[in-house]
C-alpha cells in the first residue's frame, strides 16, 4: 500500500510538471531501468544512455499512463521498447545477425545471447558454437506465443513481473506459456542433448 501511495504521489507530481519529481523518479527506478537495459544490450554505457532516455520519456509522456497497471510495469515496457530500438539501430549499423521474436502485436526484435548456465555442457568452442546454433534453430521453431516468454525469462533473465509487463499478460499466463515453450524447446533439443551426453562420456573414457 505504501508503494502504491508513493507511486500515485510521484505520478501526480510529474503530471503537475514538478521538476523535483524527475530526481525522485531516477532515485526510485533509475538503477532498475539500467540493470534491465543491460540485460538486453550487454553494454553498460549503452544501458546508461537507455536509462536516461527512459527516465525522460516517462516524465514527458506521463499523461499516457492510464494507471490500469503498476507504474513499474509501464516503465518496464518503455525500457524494453527503448532498448530494442537501440539494438535495431546497432544491427543496421554493424550488420549484426540477431534472432527475432514477434512480440504480441509489437514487431520488436530480441537478440539471443549465449545461455549463461549452459557453458559447462561443452568443453570446447566447437561444441559451444554448435550448441548455440541448435538453440537458435529450436527457438525459431517455437510459436511466437511461447518463444517470447522463453527469450525474456531464460535468455535475458527477466523476472516474471518484468516479462509479464513487457508482454502485457498476467503472471500466471506468462508462466503457463513459459512452461509450454520449455517443453517444446526441450523436445527440439533432445537429440542434440543426447549427443552432448555421449560426447561427455567419451571424453571421460
Amino acid at each position: 500500500m505504501r508503494q502504491q501511495n508513493a507511486e500515485r504521489d510521484l505520478v501526480g507530481r510529474m503530471r503537475a510538471r514538478d521538476g523535483s519529481a524527475v530526481a525522485d523518479l531516477a532515485s526510485l527506478y533509475g538503477p532498475r531501468i539500467q540493470q534491465l537495459a543491460f540485460r538486453y544490450l550487454r553494454n553498460w554505457e549503452d544501458a546508461e544512455e537507455v536509462a536516461q532516455d527512459v527516465l525522460l520519456k516517462v516524465y514527458r509522456k506521463i499523461e499516457a499512463f492510464r494507471g490500469d497497471a503498476a507504474l513499474s510495469s509501464w516503465i518496464y515496457r518503455i525500457t524494453f521498447n527503448t532498448a530494442m530500438s537501440r539494438l535495431r539501430r546497432a544491427r543496421a549499423n554493424r550488420g549484426l545477425e540477431v534472432a527475432t521474436a514477434d512480440l504480441a502485436g509489437d514487431a520488436s526484435e530480441s537478440p539471443i545471447a549465449d545461455p549463461p548456465d549452459w557453458t559447462g555442457l561443452a568443453d570446447d568452442g566447437v561444441m559451444r558454437d554448435e550448441m548455440r546454433r541448435q538453440l537458435i534453430s529450436a527457438l525459431r521453431h517455437l510459436p511466437a506465443v511461447y518463444r517470447t516468454p522463453v527469450l525474456l525469462r531464460d535468455i535475458h533473465g527477466l523476472s516474471t513481473e518484468e516479462a509479464s509487463a513487457v508482454l502485457r499478460v498476467k503472471p500466471q499466463t506468462l508462466k503457463s506459456r513459459l512452461h509450454r515453450g520449455r517443453l517444446i524447446l526441450r523436445k527440439h533439443l533432445g537429440d542434440f542433448a543426447s549427443g552432448l551426453e555421449l560426447h561427455a562420456r567419451e571424453s571421460v573414457n
